[in-house]
């Protein structure tokens, strides 16, 4: 299975920058940077290879907590965009569900930890 077939089957949504600017009341440029600072994580996707964000990056207006410094962590252990967001929507048995669904329970310790073990 591919990187991107992966990702199709555990990102159950994605929204295009412009939803992003829309959901976070900011324009696609503020978004853009956001992804060119590691505050969001984006893939190209589809045919047409436009650019998205997972939609549970985005919670009640504000991009999800503990989402940047947990990207930094999965960077500095040599993951790439794509293999950093695969790790953050993998179930894990003993979370439970996936590292993703911890940081939206506001669990940001528990996925660092982890991540940060990523690099050893």
């Amino acid at each position: 299975m591919s990187d991107a077939d992966e990702l199709e089957r555990l990102v159950p949504a994605w929204l295009t920058l412009p939803d992003v600017a829309e959901a976070l009341g900011v324009e696609v440029t503020r978004v853009r940077q956001l992804v060119k600072e590691g505050a969001l994580a984006a893939v190209r996707r589809g045919e047409r290879r436009v650019l998205q964000v997972p939609a549970a990056f985005v919670q009640d207006g504000q991009v999800l907590k503990g989402l940047q410094g947990t990207l930094t962590v999965l960077g500095d252990a040599g993951y790439t965009t794509e293999e950093s967001l695969r790790w953050l929507f993998t179930p894990q048995d003993d979370l439970p569900g996936s590292p993703v669904d911890a940081l939206v329970a506001d669990r940001k310790t528990e996925v660092r930890r982890r991540a940060q073990a990523l690099a050893f």
